[in-house]
C-alpha cells in the first residue's frame, strides 16, 4: 500500500469511527464462511475438495446445492448425495457463487427489516450487478470473471454497513434527500462525513478480503490515480462501473432514491464496449436473474428490459467528466437543451414536464408536443400537458383516449412499449390523426421498471415537415429521464405524505402540527384571538394494553382518531401529539364553539366506547380534554400548548371523562 493509500485509509476510518456504533472488526455482518469462500477468489490453489469441505458445515447452504444438482435441469439418472460430487457437476465457480450468493442473502436481507432501504430491491441490484459484470468479463476475454462477480456482488457493502450499524441508517440519509441536485456520494458526504465506497473499503481492509475485490468496493464511482497501489485494478473497477451503469439506467439501482448515476470517461478508456454485444448480454443476464429467483425461491422485483439501442442511446447521452455538470451528446454530436435530459432537477410534474415539451419543441422544431398519462382505474389516456398550452382548442379539453379503443401502431407503442410514427398513409382512419387534425405524429412511450407511465407524442401539424425515423432513438432517452422523473417524483410525493402521517391513525403527525402552528402565530396577529387549542387523552389507556392486547389499544386510537376526523371542519386542524394523545386546534371559534366542538368529541367517544365495550373486556373508552383559548399572554404557540395540557390534567383528576377549559368557564355549562 502506497504511502498515499495510507493517509486516505486513515482518514477514512477515522471518518467510519464517528459513525458506527462499535469497531467496524465486532460487527457481525458477514457470516465467516462467506468470508472463507471470498478468499477462495484469490486462492489459485483452490481446489473442489477445499469448497466442498466449506459448504459441508453450513447443512442450509450444502442443501441447496444438492437441491439444485438433483433438479430437473440437470436429468440425473441416479440422485446425488454427495457434496463433493455434487459440486464437481455443478462446476467450482457456480458452487462458490451460489453459496457466496445465498450466504449474504441468509444474513443481510432475508432477516433484514423493511424500511427506507429496500433491502430486497438492494439484493436484486447486487445481483444484477455481480451477473453483467460476469457476463462482460467473459465478453472482453478478461481471466478471471469469477473475480468480478464478486467483486460486483459486493461492490455497494458499504450501504448494508451504514444501514446495519451506522448510529444515523442509510435509511434516515434516504428520508433526509431532497432535491439538490447533488450526486448520491456528494449527499452522502455531507449526511454521513463517509461515503458508501469509504466505507466499504474499510470493511473489505478489516475482513481482509483481496485487493481486487476491495479495489472494485472502494472505487467504482471514482477510479484510483496512477499513484494508488488499486491502480493495476483499473479494469476490473471498470467492468462493475460499467454494469452498475446499466443496471441504474433500467431502472435496478440499490436504492429507490438513487441520483443519476455517472459514466467516468476513465470506464470507457480501461474497456472497449465496441465488443459488446449489449442486447446478448441483457438477455443473458435476465436467464441468470431467472436461476437466482428460483435457487432461492423467492420473487425478487420486476426487471426491466430495455433494448441495446436504448442503453447505447443513453451512454452517449451520459459520459460525463468528473468535475463537470451532466451535459448530453446525442449520436449526431449535437448537445440538446439541459431541459431534455435532466427533468429529475425538479420533483414537481407541473414544471418539469412543460419545460420538456418546451425543450422538444426547441431542440427538434415540432409544432405541438402532448404528454399523456395513464388513468389506471379509467383505462384511459389523458392529455395532461401540452406544448404551447394553446394547441388544444376548448372542443378538445379534455383530451381523453380510451384505451379499450386504441388499435395499430399506437397499440404497438403500449403493448410492445416501442416508440412509432403513425401516419394516414399507413392509419388513414385513425381517430387521433382525425381529432387532433395531423397527418403523422410520433409516440414514444414513457417508462420505468419497464412499466407504462405514459407517451409522449408530437406532430408537425403546422409546417407538414415529415417526422423522421431517425428522431425515435433520440427522443426514447428523453422519454426515459421522463419516466424517471414522473417516478421520482411521485414517490417523493408518497414520502412527503408518509412524513406528515401518523401511520397508525392517518392524522396529521406532531411535526405537522408543530409546523401549522408555527406559520399560524407567525401570521397576521388578528387572527390569533379566535384560535383554539386542544388537547385530548385516552382515559386509562395503559388497560387497554395491558388487559386487552396491544391491538386493542391500536383499535383505540384508532376510533379516536376516526371520531376527530369526521367531527372536524375543514380548515380545523386535527393530528396526533404522541402515545395516546391527540391535538386540535380550531380556527374562527370563541369559547362557546370551542367548548361545543369538544363535547361532541368527547360524548361520541365515549357513546362508541359503550358499543364496543365487549371488544375491550368491559373497560369503557373514554377521553379527558383541555382546551386553551387564545390570550395576549401567550407568546408562542408552546405557552397554549402547555395551558391545554393543564387543562387535560385537571380534568383527569377531576374524575376523567369531562372538560377542563382555559378560561375555564366549562363549570358554569356542565
Amino acid at each position: 500500500m502506497t504511502d498515499e493509500d495510507k493517509d486516505n485509509t486513515e482518514l477514512i476510518k477515522k471518518a467510519a469511527r464517528s459513525i458506527l456504533k462499535d469497531e467496524i472488526k465486532h460487527l457481525q455482518l458477514v457470516p465467516s464462511v462467506a468470508i472463507k469462500l471470498l478468499k477462495l477468489t484469490n486462492d489459485d490453489n483452490a481446489r473442489i475438495e477445499h469448497l466442498s469441505l466449506i459448504i459441508e458445515t453450513e447443512p442450509v447452504l450444502a442443501a441447496k446445492i444438492l437441491k439444485q444438482v438433483n433438479s430437473a435441469a440437470y436429468a440425473l439418472p441416479n440422485k446425488i448425495t454427495s457434496i463433493n460430487r455434487a459440486v464437481t457437476m455443478l462446476g467450482f465457480s457456480s458452487v462458490r457463487q451460489l453459496a457466496i450468493n445465498l450466504l449474504l442473502y441468509n444474513k443481510l436481507i432475508q432477516q433484514g427489516s423493511k424500511r427506507a432501504f429496500d433491502l430486497l430491491f438492494f439484493w436484486q441490484h447486487c445481483l444484477y450487478v455481480a451477473s453483467l459484470s460476469r457476463r462482460i468479463a467473459v465478453a472482453l476475454k478478461y481471466p478471471d470473471p469469477d473475480l468480478v462477480y464478486t467483486g460486483g456482488l459486493l461492490h455497494d457493502i458499504g450501504k448494508i454497513v451504514l444501514e446495519t450499524y451506522g448510529r444515523v441508517t442509510y435509511s434516515d440519509f434516504i428520508h433526509s434527500m431532497g432535491k439538490s441536485g447533488h450526486s448520491t456520494i456528494e449527499e452522502e458526504r455531507r449526511f454521513f462525513g463517509i461515503t458508501h465506497t469509504e466505507m466499504g473499503h474499510v470493511f473489505c481492509l478489516e475482513w481482509q478480503l483481496p485487493p481486487s475485490i476491495t479495489a472494485i468496493v472502494a472505487f467504482h464511482h471514482n477510479q484510483p490515480t496512477e499513484a494508488s497501489s488499486y491502480a493495476k485494478y483499473k479494469t476490473e473497477i471498470a467492468i462493475v462501473s460499467f454494469a452498475n451503469y446499466i443496471a441504474w439506467i433500467q431502472g435496478i439501482g440499490s436504492a429507490t432514491h438513487d441520483s443519476h448515476s455517472k459514466l467516468q470517461s476513465a470506464v470507457l478508456e480501461a474497456i472497449n464496449i465496441d465488443q459488446l454485444d449489449l442486447e446478448a448480454l441483457l438477455q443473458q443476464v435476465d436467464q441468470d436473474m431467472k436461476i437466482t429467483r428460483e435457487f432461492y425461491d423467492i420473487q425478487l422485483p420486476g426487471l426491466t428490459t430495455l433494448r441495446a439501442t436504448l442503453v447505447k442511446a443513453t451512454i452517449n447521452l451520459s459520459q460525463i467528466s468528473e468535475d463537470k455538470p451532466f451535459s448530453a451528446v446525442d449520436m449526431s454530436g449535437r448537445k440538446p437543451s439541459s431541459c431534455l435530459t435532466a427533468p429529475h432537477h425538479s420533483l414537481n410534474p407541473d414544471d418539469f414536464i412543460p419545460r420538456t415539451l418546451e425543450a422538444l419543441q426547441d431542440e427538434f422544431c415540432f409544432d405541438r408536443s402532448i404528454m399523456f398519462t395513464i388513468d389506471p382505474k379509467r383505462r384511459c389516456l389523458i392529455a395532461s400537458y401540452c406544448w404551447p398550452t394553446s394547441i388544444l382548442p376548448t372542443a378538445l379539453q379534455p383530451f381523453e383516449i380510451d384505451m379499450s379503443g386504441i388499435s395499430g401502431l399506437l397499440l404497438t407503442c403500449l403493448r410492445e412499449k416501442k416508440a412509432v410514427i403513425v401516419n394516414t398513409a399507413i392509419e388513414r382512419d385513425n381517430p387521433i390523426l382525425q381529432r387532433l387534425n395531423t397527418s403523422e405524429f410520433i409516440a414514444v412511450p414513457v417508462l420505468h421498471h419497464n412499466r407504462l407511465s405514459g407517451v409522449l407524442y408530437a406532430d408537425n401539424s403546422l409546417s407538414k415537415k415529415p417526422m423522421r425515423e431517425p428522431l425515435l432513438p433520440e427522443i426514447m432517452p428523453i422519454a426515459y429521464e421522463l419516466g424517471i422523473a414522473m417516478f421520482n417524483a411521485k414517490q417523493y410525493d408518497q414520502q412527503k405524505k408518509h412524513a406528515q402521517i401518523d401511520h397508525l391513525t392517518q392524522l396529521f403527525n406532531k411535526r405537522m402540527l408543530t409546523n401549522f402552528l408555527t406559520e399560524i402565530f407567525q401570521g397576521d396577529e388578528s387572527k390569533l384571538a379566535n384560535i383554539a387549542i386542544g388537547f385530548v387523552d385516552i382515559d386509562k389507556f395503559k388497560l387497554f394494553n395491558d388487559t386487552c392486547g396491544h391491538q386493542a389499544g391500536d383499535d383505540a386510537l384508532k376510533i379516536v382518531a376516526d371520531i376527530l376526523r369526521s367531527l372536524t371542519r375543514p380548515g380545523d386542524f386535527i393530528g396526533r401529539y404522541g402515545g395516546e394523545e391527540f391535538l386540535f386546534v380550531l380556527r374562527n371559534t370563541d369559547e362557546k364553539g370551542a367548548y361545543g366542538y369538544a363535547e361532541r368529541i368527547r360524548s361520541e367517544i365515549e357513546r362508541r366506547g359503550k358499543v364496543m365495550s365487549h371488544r375491550f373486556h368491559g373497560h369503557l373508552l373514554t377521553v379527558s380534554i383541555g382546551v386553551s383559548m387564545y390570550s395576549a399572554n401567550y407568546t408562542n404557540y408552546t405557552d397554549m400548548i402547555e395551558a391545554a395540557d393543564q387543562a387535560m390534567y385537571q380534568a383527569k383528576e377531576e374524575g376523567r371523562n369531562r372538560i377542563v377549559m382555559l378560561p375555564n368557564v366549562a363549570a358554569d355549562k356542565k
